[in-house]
Order: structure tokens, then sequence, then C-alpha cells
């Protein structure tokens, strides 16, 4: 049975037709997936609070109700170790159309990789793992299978990426941790299941993979239409 959180949190975003950042991260916590320590505010004085609270260095990302691609509109601060530097990003994306307030979260490093999941109109839903970050459409370098996934599934999964050795340790470097990566691309089938007449697609990327944590570094849901919906 679907949470009940979960499901406030999408019927809530059915007005925007799609799950903005903070709310999707939540959905994602809930389901048993790793996030960043993350605060969302709308007042400066509450942004440089939360940065506090969680430590520098940190992100500032753009929350806004009419922008799905941050990246496209300069909507993610990377690096930013002082409050003088929080609110200069802060009053940048204040003037942003939709502005629904900043997300500071804790910055994390690792390997990036893409994790994204659709409802294939013949397949049902599917699932993709691949190597992530700003150059995934260059290397495309990815794999899919049909959701739910389980442990042996996941690992095959890997086993097809073409840089999979990067994953694994190569030349020295130290391995992901697989068992991470595999329990949560077990726990996203799972939520992308219990979601799948209420979902269009979702999009992990990047989730950032060390030897300790894989953890989601930005999420979209985009939800059904209507018509959609009803068929």
């Amino acid at each position: 049975m679907l949470n009940k959180e979960i499901s406030d949190i999408l019927l809530d975003s059915e007005k925007y037709g799609w799950v903005m950042e903070p709310q999707a991260k939540r959905i994602l916590s809930l389901a048993g997936l790793d996030v960043p320590k993350f605060k969302w505010a709308k007042e400066m004085e509450t942004v440089v609070s939360d940065a506090k609270e969680i430590g520098y260095p940190v992100v500032a990302k753009l929350v806004s109700s009419k922008v799905i691609h941050k990246s496209d509109v300069g909507g993610v601060i990377t690096h930013i170790d002082n409050e003088s530097k929080l609110k200069e990003a802060f009053s940048r994306l204040s003037h942003t159309d939709g502005f629904a307030g900043v997300l500071v979260e804790e910055m994390v490093a690792g390997i990036e990789l893409i994790v994204g999941a659709k409802v294939d109109y013949q397949f049902g839903p599917v699932v993709l793992l691949g190597i992530g970050g700003t150059g995934v459409e260059i290397y495309g370098d990815t794999s899919l299978r049909m959701a739910p996934l389980d442990g042996r599934v996941v690992q095959s999964m890997v086993k097809d990426l073409k840089a999979h050795q990067l994953l694994e340790g190569y030349r020295g470097t130290e391995p992901i941790n697989l068992s991470e990566l595999t329990r949560m691309m077990i726990a996203f089938s799972h939520l992308v299941m219990e979601i799948q007449n209420r979902m269009e697609s979702i999009d992990l990327n990047p989730v950032i993979c060390s030897s300790k944590r894989c953890i989601v570094a930005d999420a979209r849901i985009i939800l059904k239409g209507e018509k959609t919906k009803s068929n």
C-alpha cells in the first residue's frame, strides 16, 4: 500500500505536473533512498541558519514551480563556503520566475551516476542505470531493465556499463559501495512499481556514489496528465 505522505505529495504536485525537488527528495527518503542533508526555505535569514546547521560548504538550488531544468537558468550554485556567498546566491535565485525558495544541502563527492524510470506503454515500468552527470547524453552509457529489480539484476546492469570498471575500482581508485548501489536500485524499483499509475518518468541525476554511500543529489518526478491517467 502506498505511503500516505507520498500519496499526499503526489496529489499536491498534480497542479504543477511534476514534483519539485524538496518534495521529490522527501518521497525518495520515505522509500528508503539516501539523500543529502537538506533544508528548504523562502527567507534569506532562514537559509543562512539552515546552512550553519548543515555545515559549509553547501549547495544552493533554485526551487521554482516554473523551472524544471535548474541548470538551464543557473539554478544550481555549488562550493558555497561562507555566509556572504550564500546571501549572494539567494539574492540571485530569488529573482527567478516562479521562485518558491532555495534548497540548501550538503556537498557530496564521488562517481556520478544516473538512475531513471519511465512507464513504457508495452513493457510497463522500466528502470535505467548509467554513467551520469552533465555528460550523460554524450556518453550514452546506460543499462535498462524491467521493474521490479533484485540483486542479481542490478549486478548485471552494472556489468552492462562500458565504464563498469570505474565503479569497481580502476587503477588503484577506490570502488564504490556496490552493496549500497544495489540496495538503492531495488528500493527505487519498488517505489516505481507503487507509483507507476501516477508518474510519467523519474530522473535521479546525479546519484553520487562513493565507497560509503550512494546519494541522490538531484531528483525530478514528472507526473502523468489527466488524459494519460485515465487510460
